[in-house]
Parts: structure tokens; sequence; C-alpha cells
């Protein structure tokens, strides 16, 4: 099974307990994390911007990645919201176990 990790930051609590609620009600992903108080600093319309958000760690299967995409982009408030994932390249057994078996439909 292919493993990954999406990372999505969201403007706040709020946006984050929706898009967190909506993933693990149709089960597209084992857990999903909130990490507060994330400062990010980028180049939006050529100048720099700063911005306190709230990152999302979604640990889910790759084959998932599509409707969580999509579930994103639908919830989320930014324009462009950040939906970036990186392969899980090792972990315990008992953790992938648990992660195939909550993602299964």
């Amino acid at each position: 099974m292919d493993a990954i990790v999406i990372y999505c930051t969201v403007p706040d609590k709020r946006v984050a307990k929706e898009i967190s609620q909506h993933i693990i009600k149709h089960r597209l992903a084992a857990c999903v994390s909130a990490i507060d108080r994330v400062e990010s600093v980028f180049s939006w319309d050529g100048e720099m911007e700063k911005e306190k958000e709230i990152m999302l760690m979604i640990k889910t299967l790759r084959v998932n990645f599509e409707p969580i995409k999509h579930l994103i982009s639908d919830l989320h408030p930014y324009q462009v919201p950040e939906i970036i994932a990186l392969p899980i390249v090792d972990c315990s057994k008992e953790y992938l176990q648990w992660l195939v078996h909550e993602t299964k439909h």
C-alpha cells in the first residue's frame, strides 16, 4: 500500500475542523492532525505575505489523494489552497495496518 501524508494549511480552527471531520467521516484518511500557530511567509501577487495558519497533516493512502484534493478545494476559503502529498517512506507495520484498515470503504 502506498501510504502518504497530505499537508494543507488553513486559516483557522473552524476550517480545520470542518475539513478534518469531512475527511474522517468519509473514511478518506485514518487521522488528521492539526498543528496550530504555524507562521507562513509566502509570495502572493508579487508581494511578501505573512499569515498565522493551522497545518493539517492528513495520513492516508495514495488512492485517496484525488478525493481529498477535491474535498479540500470545495471547503477551503483560499483561492489556491496548499495540498501537497508526500510518501511515507517507512513506518511501523502496526501503524500501516491501522491506516489501511481505517481508510477502507
